[in-house]
């Protein structure tokens, strides 16, 4: 499963409110966060650098979970049997090959850096979305920065997450944890469909409350919705797991800092 975003109209096809449904291509959840925190002009990040690499971290945890690959079992992330199509199967191997578990916050901290965060953006950079910039430019060397080069995608995004803002109080937790359908009565089956259906115009789907709850882990919702119900952003960040360990790696970076400035 990816993020959904808007690109192009499709015919033929209409949404709840009877408006034809645009074709959508797809984003991971840290290409989403990486393009929502990234300044759309000069391509510089919209939050210090550590909690960019931090947060797109945890993102890879999110992604990976929501895709079945991973899970929190008591204090440690599990590989599970699910081998997704996933632009992030080294990090998955990673985790499927370490001889010890970890916690999310010691995964978070093995992830984070420089390298993880240039391999998604050039990865929006290949899809047209951002620009690759920077680097020598007439015999100086520049940081590299990656500006917005298609604005659809981040406008979609935004539109996404204002829908599911409004209604609030039907935005869940991501749960990756898979019912069991070999238990299940086709009957039961046939209902849950239904209800599904008929809740999917209101209830905001997984992905986008994990975006919302990455970006509030980062500091950034804030910045984009000044006018949003922080509450409920700062309970979707507290009680998901990927977002819980960003948050408490942020917290420790932070008291390194300001330990380090008092000596």
């Amino acid at each position: 499963m990816q993020f959904l975003i808007v690109v192009a109209a499709e015919q033929g096809h209409h949404d709840a409110m009877n408006v034809e449904t645009p074709k959508a291509a797809e984003l991971s959840l840290p290409q989403a966060f990486l393009l929502l925190a990234t300044n759309d002009k000069d391509g510089k990040p919209e939050v210090p650098v550590f909690a960019l690499r931090t947060t797109v971290a945890g993102a890879i945890l999110a992604e990976l979970d929501l895709l079945g690959a991973i899970e929190l079992q008591g204090k440690h992330v599990w590989a599970t049997g699910t081998v997704p199509q996933t632009d992030f199967q080294h990090e998955l191997e990673l985790i499927r090959g370490k001889s010890r578990p970890h916690t999310p916050k010691g995964w978070v901290a093995i992830l984070e850096g420089r390298a993880e965060v240039r391999r998604v953006y050039e990865g929006m950079a290949s899809q047209g979305i951002v620009e690759h910039v920077g680097e020598k430019h007439l015999g100086r060397f520049r940081p590299v920065r990656y500006p917005h080069k298609d604005h659809a995608p981040e406008e979609a995004l935004l539109k996404k997450i204002e829908a599911a803002l409004s209604g609030a109080s039907d935005l869940k937790v991501p749960d990756a944890a898979p019912a069991d359908a070999g238990t299940a009565t086709a009957g039961a089956v046939d209902a849950a469909m239904s209800e599904s259906k008929a809740a999917e115009a209101t209830t905001p789907d997984v992905r986008t409350t994990a975006l919302i709850a990455l970006l509030q882990a980062a500091g950034l919702f804030g910045k984009l919705f000044p006018d949003a119900d922080r509450s409920r952003a700062n309970e979707l960040a507290r009680d998901y797991w990927p977002t819980r360990a960003v948050e408490d790696e942020l917290r420790l970076i932070r008291l390194a800092e300001e330990e380090a400035a008092t000596l």
